[in-house]
């Protein structure tokens, strides 16, 4: 549940009117170029079942303030080998456009404990544990196209 400083996506929600105003001003391939993405682990390796502690940190790199605009509601996401959140579920997102604020220079950052595990729904729903191996970690901004932020590191399981 998030805390009063965070809200549903785990970003600080502290509001600020003005820097939000002048941050939609800026272009969007501007403000997309300006927002960078790191994805990190709390180790390399793992053993089968173990919990991935997963760190992604939003830069804006720009001294202004900018406000990226995302086509669904989701803002973020993370994958393991291309699949998000570690599920092949379908997921059906709102067609309504979100929007992400960033003050000048403002880093963001979000811890997510992925339980090691891939949600499988063939039928019917169940969790797998991974294979032993190298996978692929990847977290982004919500974004269509080749140009999305994002970042990658792999880990090993097994």
């Amino acid at each position: 549940m998030p805390t009063d400083e965070e809200d549903r996506f785990g970003f600080d929600d502290t509001s600020d009117v003005v820097g939000s105003t002048v941050g939609r001003l800026i272009p969007q391939v501007v403000a997309r170029r300006a927002v960078t993405v790191t994805v990190d682990t709390d180790r390399e390796v793992y053993e089968v079942g173990d919990p991935v502690e997963i760190t992604v940190g939003f830069h804006n790199r720009l001294p202004v303030p900018v406000s990226v605009t995302t086509p669904t509601k989701r803002l973020w996401g993370w994958s393991v080998d291309g699949m998000v959140g570690a599920s092949d579920e379908r997921r059906y997102m709102s067609d309504t456009p979100a929007v992400i604020d960033f003050r000048g220079g403002e880093r963001k950052r979000v811890v997510h404990r992925w339980n090691g595990r891939f949600k499988r729904t063939d039928g019917r729903t169940r969790w797998v544990d991974p294979s032993p191996g190298e996978y692929e970690l990847a977290a982004f901004l919500a974004l269509d196209g080749p140009d999305r932020p994002e970042d990658r590191t792999t880990i090993r399981i097994g």
